[in-house]
């Protein structure tokens, strides 16, 4: 089957499953296969495709989300092996490193705590782009540690990893970040399969966490994710709780997406 073929197919099928975007993720998997690049793939669309895909394009059709199909996804400047322990990390997320590298600018060796790591995306992202910093890492989820812990040996970047929950943010820290579960009980059934069945359930359902880490954080920063129409009230709840400078930041598609503030 020439490349040409595969892509066809491969969009016939996913687009029949109902995927939002066939094309695209047509194009990605065979690109997987043949180990070149999107923009490769077209220099020759009669080269032959090895073996392989019609398993990753069922996978997908099943609405196993691309990231953990292709087995690894980029965030920032890094990429990240991607699977079923961890949420697949979002390009919204990459706000929230871009607001706690800002509040970390001129410090040497800050203290960092991110809450709630999975992947370990963000905690390793920071780690990357500002090499001073002391980075930790934890999780409630032995599986998500062990994800986030071979990321961090794949890449060679040196973050403290361990199992702990919320009391974590009491320790001291110089900048404290957390995407909480922020998904209501009630939303659980509309969201998108991609997220509903293949997704882990504990690091997506969860309502008043970002109050609950603001008020136990010892902290001189904290930034959080939060979900759509949710900022205003976290902000209104760190201000009630002595937060100062609180501060809105909209992800790239203009939705208000981080919450920070001081102390």
């Amino acid at each position: 089957m020439t490349v040409a073929e595969a892509l066809r197919l491969a969009e016939e099928r996913l687009g029949a499953a109902g995927v939002d975007t066939p094309h695209v993720d047509s194009e990605l998997l065979v690109a997987h296969v043949l180990g070149v690049t999107r923009s490769q793939l077209h220099v020759d669309r009669e080269r032959e495709v090895p073996d392989g895909l019609d398993e990753l394009v069922e996978r997908r059709a099943r609405r196993e989300p691309l990231a953990y199909v292709l087995g690894e996804w980029g965030f920032r400047h890094l990429t990240l092996k991607t699977d079923a322990r961890a949420l697949v990390p979002r390009p919204e997320t990459e706000i929230v490193v871009e607001r706690c590298l800002a509040l970390l600018a001129g410090e040497s060796a800050p203290r960092v705590l991110d809450l709630g790591t999975g992947s370990g995306a963000i905690a390793l992202a920071i780690a990357d782009e500002h090499p001073g910093a002391r980075v930790t890492a934890v999780d409630s989820s032995p599986d998500a540690l062990s994800l986030a812990r071979e990321n961090s040996e794949t890449l060679d970047l040196d973050i403290d990893l361990h199992e702990a929950g919320l009391e974590a943010v009491e320790e001291g820290w110089d900048l404290v970040v957390s995407n909480p579960p922020y998904v209501a009980e009630s939303e659980w059934d509309s969201l998108q399969p991609e997220i509903r069945e293949w997704e882990p359930r504990a690091a997506l359902v969860g309502e008043g966490l970002h109050e609950e880490i603001a008020r136990r954080a010892h902290t001189l920063r904290l930034v959080l994710e939060v979900g759509d129409d949710q900022a205003e009230t976290v902000a209104e709840s760190l201000e009630s709780l002595g937060y100062s400078s609180v501060t809105i930041t909209s992800d790239l598609t203009d939705r208000e997406r981080v919450v920070e503030g001081s102390r």
